[in-house]
């Protein structure tokens, strides 16, 4: 029996089910790969800056780097022959930009929730390292299977400027949120847990999770030529019938299969599927469903955004940088810039001597957008001055000559997430249990917002809709 499916969104997500499906249905079922866009890779995106004689570098302006103690990301890259492009960083730290200067980064930490005082000292108020020291002999207040924000709790235990100077930098890259924005559970189930099995306070429960590491070595790698090769790999395994362009916008019922529409009008000829992958962004999948499944359309459509900008800067050959791997910038600072990551010091192979050097600025996050250039003409010129401006900031507190007039090329990207509100995992696991069969949902909304989680989710929305297939 030969099996039609599709997949909507050609994403990470995307590629990656359409790969699985190949891998289990073999080379002649029929696997529709759509998107809205003209390109693959969704958030994934690598381009060739600086390409105009004074040296060029591949670098990704979307995600950049995976976690490594997952098994997930680095299990598909190995399985896909890429092992040998799998690089570590080069062991610099990042810094941390409050009160106008540069710091190290607190440690021990668990996404910036410090083990101890000692981890902030001389960073956040001197009340709230007194509260710090005082946290264990307080009452926790917790009870199993509660979900708040991670700055909820943190301040409530260690204090708001432990939140604004060390979790908030932390967990803005990630979610593109403020620590009050974010759920424990969906941020820290590691901490949840420890909070559920009755760990007597805050620094209890990180205390245990620092002193008994579930790994070792490097948490992050990258692949040389940037993740451009995973999405080519990813699309020459799967032989998708890829369909650019195709922004689908309704699901409806064709008997017991599915059929896709753009507008109005059929997907395509032959746009009718026994099963169809869903891994567009929440909205997008929530509008898609409003007419066959309304109730978790409507949950979908109320998943709130998280926008983000990245500025890629390609700097010239030799160019002075910080020391570190990057800097994060505390909650309140009057840079506008969120952080920076200074790739040609984390990545030796964008470091090269004699070769570009690379540098990023990220701006945005929920609740505090940046516009497009649709609604305010000159946003991406500002926000490439701004990015200099801050980098001279943080470079001349670094002892080191401003980067202005040593810019080659620079790239502006936008990013939306979705937000990681309290509550939200467990939201999306409702609405997995209530798609109907032949359906099923993958995406950055639904398990985690990294590449790891996104590959893993995939891999579970295809053995979903196998299983109400019975293939």
């Amino acid at each position: 029996m030969t099996i039609d499916v599709a997949v909507v969104g050609a994403g990470i997500s995307g590629l990656t089910a359409a790969f699985r499906l190949r891998q289990r249905l073999g080379p002649d079922a029929r696997i529709d790969l759509y998107d809205a866009g003209e390109r693959t890779g969704g958030i994934l995106k690598t381009v060739d800056v600086g390409a105009d004689g004074r040296g060029s570098v591949l670098v990704d302006v979307g995600a950049e780097a995976f976690i490594v103690r997952r098994p997930e990301a680095l299990g598909l890259v190995t399985e896909l022959g890429l092992a040998d492009r799998v690089v570590s960083p080069t062991g610099r730290r990042p810094a941390l930009w409050a009160s106008g200067r540069l710091h190290d980064m607190p440690r021990p930490a668990l996404m910036g929730i410090p083990a101890t005082p000692d981890a902030v000292a001389g960073l956040v108020d001197r009340p709230d390292l007194e509260r710090m020291r005082t946290e264990p002999d307080r009452r926790l207040e917790w009870a199993p299977g509660t979900d708040v924000s991670v700055g909820d709790l943190v301040a409530d235990r260690f204090g708001p400027s432990v939140v604004s100077r060390s979790v908030d930098p932390m967990l803005g890259g990630v979610y593109s949120s403020l620590a009050a924005d974010i759920g424990v559970r969906e941020a820290l189930p590691a901490l949840a847990a420890q909070l559920d099995a009755g760990a007597p306070s805050l620094t209890a429960a990180v205390g245990a999770l620092l002193a008994n590491p579930t790994a070792t070595g490097p948490v992050f790698g990258t692949l040389v030529g940037g993740y451009r090769v995973l999405v080519e790999a990813l699309l020459d395994a799967a032989r998708p019938d890829l369909r650019p362009c195709a922004a689908v916008t309704d699901i409806r019922r064709d008997g017991s299969r599915w059929a896709l529409f753009t507008g109005d009008r059929p997907a395509g000829a032959g746009a009718s599927y026994d099963g169809v992958v869903l891994s567009t962004p929440a909205w997008t999948t929530g509008h898609m469903l409003r007419r066959e499944v309304p109730d978790a359309a409507s949950t979908l459509l109320a998943v709130e955004r998280a926008g983000s900008v990245v500025v890629s800067i390609t700097l010239a050959p030799d160019t002075a940088l910080p020391d570190n791997s990057g800097v994060l910038v505390a909650t309140g600072e009057d840079l506008r810039a969120k952080a920076f990551t200074l790739s040609s010091r984390k990545w030796a192979h964008l470091g090269e001597p004699g070769g570009a050097l690379s540098v990023r600025a990220s701006f945005g996050r929920y609740g505090q957008p940046i516009p497009g250039e649709d609604l305010e003409p000159g946003i991406d010129d500002r926000l490439r001055e701004w990015a200099l401006a801050d980098l001279d900031r943080v470079c001349a507190a670094a002892g080191i000559e401003p980067l202005t007039g040593r810019v080659v090329e620079t790239f502006v990207q936008r990013w939306t997430l979705p937000r990681y509100a309290p509550g939200h995992l467990a939201t999306m696991a409702k609405v997995e249990e209530s798609l109907p069969a032949g359906l099923a949902l993958a995406g950055n909304a639904v398990r985690g917002v990294g590449v790891p989680a996104c590959i893993g989710q995939a891999g579970r929305a295809v053995e979903r809709l196998l299983g109400d297939l019975g293939a």
